[in-house]
């Protein structure tokens, strides 16, 4: 009998399902996609060890880049148009190395047939999909179809990838999302007899619920490295569409039966191996520590720690503070060898102290939906690229109201915490 855990409000860690769609795209896309980095900023989401272009364009406190934004966005998610359309060519990453002779491209429409013939009996329309392609780039494939069991269209896509068993990305699909930054109703891990592990998770398209178009979701990884992720929404359309059923079409049970079936893992073993992902990225100096001890050890005294982070994060991790006059979001990402980004990050109104630390200070809205949220950030680099960026809000969610007018902490004290010595190994 599969082993199924519940988890509640109070066990919240790991990733949001956007952020595992991004993960895996990211993976797709490579090292050498050039993407605009003052367009691609997120609000305190880096997690662990990332693909270097993920470091590189995430800055604390701005908002979520929306080229990537849906099914993964524009690496994962369906382009509008034809069943057969293909991603557009600056998806294309270094070649991959060459197939097997026995290896046989799978086809956008291979792809819709097959999502088509998992699903329940019902009408179909608006299909989308991208195949694999043997001998070209590193892309993931996916097929979304528009399906109506007859109460109601609701929108119905699978994307499947590879990825290095038992290494970051493969626990990291399989976690409940943290709900104080993605809500969600409910999320159950459950283990397979096959040993694969899926996770069920049932939230909303927008954190902020300004539209309460509900986002079902399961992700399944499997010994082997096969990554399957299955989205729902009770629409024909992630956004933009009205709501069309109570709730997505499918159960949570039709979900991970349809993540589990066997022909996505055929699919995987098309895609040809990518080189780069035959071991974990090496540590980059100043990573491999958790921070939460760290940032918990700064909190001032007269605040008291109410909620946090993972305790296994060596660049991101949150605290929520109180001191009885409302809880206070305080967020931190710590981040090596960020030289290349400076410019960007410290412009006019910064300033340079004497051992060539880098200081910049904001104040600003929120940017996640929080009626009168503000966000006040101390930004940092040291001379050799070590970032420490720090942003608190008065309140104890980025989606939730404020509970404040002001953040527990100071912007003093922000900027002590963000200079203090104890981020360096």
């Amino acid at each position: 009998m599969p082993v199924e855990r519940q988890h509640n409000d109070s066990e919240s860690s790991g990733e949001r399902p956007f952020e595992v769609r991004l993960a895996a795209a990211l993976h797709a896309a490579g090292d050498t996609f050039e993407a605009d980095r003052g367009t691609l900023v997120a609000g305190g989401t880096v997690r662990g060890r990332r693909l270097r272009l993920w470091r590189r364009t995430t800055v604390l406190g701005g908002a979520a880049g929306v080229a990537l934004a849906g099914v993964g966005g524009a690496l994962l998610a369906p382009w509008s148009g034809a069943p057969s359309e293909r991603s557009p060519s600056a998806v294309s990453t270094t070649p991959r190395p060459a197939a097997s002779p026995t290896a046989r491209a799978v086809t956008s429409d291979d792809m819709i047939s097959m999502l088509e013939k998992l699903l329940p009996e019902g009408k179909f329309s608006k299909p989308a999909g991208r195949g694999v392609d043997a001998n070209g780039p590193l892309v993931a494939p996916y097929a979304q179809v528009v399906f109506d069991d007859g109460h109601g269209p609701g929108a119905v896509s699978v994307a499947v990838n590879r990825v290095l068993p038992g290494g970051s990305d493969a626990r990291q699909a399989v976690q409940c999302p943290d709900k104080i930054y993605t809500p969600y109703d409910g999320c159950v891990t459950r283990h397979l007899p096959d040993a694969s592990v899926v996770t069920v998770v049932k939230g909303y398209e927008y954190p902020d619920r300004r539209v309460d178009t509900k986002l079902w979701t399961a992700n399944l990884v499997t010994p082997d490295g096969h990554h399957v992720s299955v989205s729902e929404w009770n629409a024909a359309a992630e956004k933009d569409a009205p709501i069309s059923r109570d709730e997505p079409p499918l159960s949570a049970a039709q979900l991970v039966k349809l993540a589990a079936a066997k022909e996505w893992r055929g699919v995987v073993d098309a895609i040809p191996e990518d080189p780069r992902q035959t071991q974990e990225p090496p540590v980059a100096q100043g990573e491999g520590r958790p921070i939460l001890k760290t940032l918990t050890s700064l909190v001032p005294k007269g605040l008291k720690v109410v909620a946090h982070g993972s305790d296994d994060d060596s660049e991101f991790s949150y605290v929520v503070v109180d001191d009885g006059k409302g809880r206070s979001l305080v967020q931190i990402n710590v981040q090596p060898d960020m030289s290349d980004v400076a410019k960007q990050l410290f412009g006019a109104g910064s300033e340079t102290l004497p051992d060539g630390t880098r200081v910049a200070e904001r104040k600003e809205p929120g940017e996640k939906g929080g009626a009168g949220v503000v966000m006040w950030t101390v930004d940092t680099m040291r001379a050799d690229g070590f970032r420490v960026v720090i942003s608190a809000f008065n309140s104890g969610s980025q989606q939730s109201a404020a509970t404040r007018t002001a953040p527990a902490l100071t912007m003093k004290q922000l900027r002590a915490i963000a200079l203090s010595a104890k981020w360096r190994p």
